[in-house]
């Protein structure tokens, strides 16, 4: 199903390798087929809450060996755009986990929580599953006083076992409709993941394949970056809802699209 050309995949983690918890088919078994057709591969994952080493333990622990340079998260991509635009040392208020935390905190960054929000120069916004009224209150106040606003993605849902929960997208929306202010958005639709993945694999982007659930952030990320695209549909977005995407494969899973 994959084209003779195509040297290597970037892959999207919830919805292609696993749901929550829970891997998506027999992963050592699929990981294995890749690397027995000599395909390279990295991860571009919107989910900014883990850093690389988390993820990696995670997928060594599903029977997946990879190495911390293969996995890119919005995280690390938040944390480049700050460093484009801010100088080291700089105090960011940060609604999200320890992935984001670890990014700016290697950046040069003093990530500020509610009691010190008041002096950020900077807001992020990411997912946080200990977010509270407090939090969203004051990433109003700074956001409508002028402060810029990042976030690491956009996914108003994110897939677990049971069916979908609120995602990043859903708790930036209440800072958004407050605001009226809408932020700059590291993660995938926009292409900055996709270029970051693509300079790691080393390949070009007509040989490297885009391999995502969502249609708006993984296919349209890949799409605009110019590189094919595999839509599987084991995540979240549906094979009706594909219409007029025009993704250049579609497979029922990662283990179908490279058997």
């Amino acid at each position: 199903m994959i084209p003779s050309n195509i040297k290597a995949l970037i892959l999207d983690m919830d919805g292609v390798i696993w749901k929550g918890d829970a891997p998506i088919g027999d992963l050592p078994a699929t990981f294995k087929r890749i690397r027995e057709r000599g395909l390279k591969f990295v991860y571009a994952t919107n989910n900014g809450t883990k850093t690389p080493e988390d993820y990696q333990q995670k997928l060594v622990e599903l029977g997946v060996e990879v190495e911390p340079w293969q996995i890119v998260t919005s995280a690390l991509g938040i944390a480049f755009m700050l460093a484009q635009r801010h100088p080291r040392g700089t105090k960011v208020f940060v609604i999200g986990e320890n992935g984001i935390h670890v990014a700016l905190k290697e950046k040069g960054f003093e990530v500020v929580g509610v009691e010190d929000a008041p002096q950020a120069k900077a807001v992020v916004m990411g997912i946080d599953r200990e977010i509270n009224f407090q939090k969203v209150a004051e990433a109003t106040l700074l956001v409508r006083a002028g402060v810029p606003f990042y976030t690491t993605n956009t996914d108003r849902t994110f897939p677990t076992p049971r069916g979908e929960i609120p995602g990043s997208g859903s708790w930036l929306a209440v800072v958004t409709s407050a605001t009226g202010v809408e932020p700059l958005v590291a993660g995938k639709p926009f292409p900055y993941l996709m270029e970051l993945a693509l300079e790691r694999l080393g390949t070009s982007k007509e040989e490297t394949l885009i391999v995502g659930d969502r249609l708006e952030t993984d296919i349209a990320a890949g799409q605009a970056v110019g590189c094919p695209t595999a839509f599987v549909l084991s995540g979240v977005s549906t094979l009706e809802e594909a219409k007029g995407w025009n993704p250049t494969i579609i497979a029922d899973s990662l283990w179908k699209l490279v058997e």
